[in-house]
């Protein structure tokens, strides 16, 4: 197994691509900690990986509050005495300027969203084993937009912001990099009865042509977090079927500008 005997930490780890996360680094060897707000989930996926064989410990707190974060970083420690890899994953949207997203909605957004790793980052800094490895989940929606989703648009373009500069703060030390993904569907990992029911334009818009899956994500983390990827740091790799490099104007692949819903 490629990680045996790493301890990988995943934020956000209950459900989603956390889940995908932590259950993709226990079936390649590695101890897994993980932290999520959702303690139903959580304890699932703890027994979901210990039932396979796995080593695993879940914390029941909130990312955004110093104290929980603080706690996490004390069990993990104390369980497993040192930190491999750190998966900043966790995250939330609060929606925009165009609805009810308040003051408090908003920081708390970004208090998941980039205090949290950076704060995380910090407190297992001394633990870091030699090789380690942190990866921010960004997204596609640092560097494009869709109405009224200024909360999670800014915690994502902070923390791809972060990962450049940790990175070369912590030259020598740990490499820091970041992931964007693009549309991935994620219901597997919340459902196990979960079936996709996407249309043709769903999956043709893509280059890739099809939508991206958690799976997806585990493969480029795990690629970033080894030892032999080493040259790699400050980096941010887009795991989007190519959307982002599609141009589309008016006229283009069958799409039309609606002038009036533009408006």
């Amino acid at each position: 197994m490629k990680f045996k005997g790493k301890v990988c930490v995943v934020t956000g780890g209950a459900l989603g691509i956390g889940r995908c996360l932590t259950r993709e680094f226990a079936k390649a060897g590695a101890k897994v900690a993980l932290i999520d707000i959702n303690e139903e989930a959580g304890n699932e996926n703890l027994e979901y990986i210990t039932q396979k064989g796995g080593e695993a410990l879940f914390y029941h707190g909130d990312v955004a509050l110093e104290e929980d974060l603080i706690r996490f970083k004390d069990e993990v420690i104390e369980r497993f005495g040192k930190v491999d890899y750190l998966i900043n994953n966790a995250c939330i949207s609060r929606k925009g300027i165009l609805s009810s997203c308040s003051y408090d909605d908003f920081n708390y957004v970004l208090r998941v969203g980039v205090s949290a790793p950076y704060y995380l980052t910090k407190l297992f800094l001394p633990y870091f084993s030699r090789g380690g490895s942190v990866v921010n989940i960004s997204s596609t929606r640092a560097m494009m937009s869709q109405p009224d989703t200024e909360s999670y648009t800014a915690a994502k373009g902070g923390i791809s912001a972060l990962t450049h500069a940790l990175a070369v703060s912590l030259a020598g030390n740990v490499r820091v990099n970041s992931v964007s993904p693009g549309w991935i569907d994620t219901g597997a990992y919340h459902d196990e009865n979960y079936r996709p029911a996407y249309t043709e334009a769903d999956t043709a818009q893509h280059p890739s042509g099809r939508v991206g899956y958690p799976m997806d994500i585990a493969r480029v983390v795990m690629f970033l977090c080894d030892e032999e990827s080493s040259f790699i740091t400050g980096e941010n790799i887009t795991v989007d079927g190519g959307m982002t490099k599609l141009m589309i104007y008016s006229g283009d692949h069958g799409w039309e500008y609606n002038v009036d819903k533009g408006k």
